[in-house]
């Protein structure tokens, strides 16, 4: 692995890198390393946020969201 990254850490930041190292026992670079794998497992997996449920349910009326007359009276 021959690729390197130069990052500026603020001072809270590298407190917490040093807090990480000092308690898990791990280098800088492989602290680094896991978090870039935790971050794209929580965020590599598509185009951004999504609506949870989002296309997963049928009302079986087709003009559900274009239409006003559907939502007359909805809120109140």
């Amino acid at each position: 692995m021959r690729n390197f990254v130069q990052a500026r850490l603020d001072p809270d930041s590298q407190k917490a890198l040093e807090r990480l190292a000092g308690r898990l026992g791990w280098s800088p670079s492989r602290i680094v390393r896991e978090g870039i794998r935790v971050l794209e497992s929580c965020y590599g997996q598509g185009a951004g946020q999504r609506i949870v449920g989002l296309g997963k349910f049928s009302s079986g009326i087709r003009d559900l969201g274009s239409n006003k007359r559907h939502l007359k009276g909805f809120g109140r």
